[in-house]
């Protein structure tokens, strides 16, 4: 029974913060309920944010995340995009600095809209994101 325990408990999906270079580089995140991308083209610069439900987000006027911990920030937005099938909601900017100081420096994240608030800890993130406020464009691009 033990043994059935720890396979499945190893057979369940990765839930650290991971890095991926690349054009663009990409910092993703998931969990049982929820995941979160950030997304980073050094060539624009261009910056996106996109955080997944399994169901359809409720319209809202304001996307916002609330970063807890040693260094609290708020951030809101009009200007987040919905997916075609509601369950994604993506926010993309010229700079990102709150986003990766609130992501690099806090205990937890909760990005809201709507009705919908999806926790996200953020044990693990600082070194990713490190890595992630690094990329470069690779050679030759």
């Amino acid at each position: 029974m033990r043994f059935l325990l720890a396979l499945c408990l190893f057979a369940a999906p990765a839930t650290a913060w991971e890095f991926t270079p690349g054009l663009p580089c990409v910092l993703s995140h998931r969990t049982p309920a929820a995941e979160i991308e950030l997304t980073y083209d050094p060539t624009g610069p261009l910056y996106t944010v996109t955080v997944r439900q399994a169901d359809p987000f409720d319209s809202a006027p304001v996307f916002a995340m609330q970063f807890d911990g040693a260094l609290p920030i708020s951030i809101a937005t009009d200007r987040h995009m919905p997916s075609r099938d509601g369950r994604s909601v993506t926010v993309t900017d010229r700079g990102f600095g709150n986003v990766l100081n609130g992501l690099q420096y806090n205990e937890t994240v909760t990005a809201t809209l709507g009705s919908a608030r999806l926790d996200f800890a953020l044990d693990g993130a600082a070194e990713p994101v490190a890595a992630f406020r690094a990329c470069q464009p690779e050679a030759g691009v």
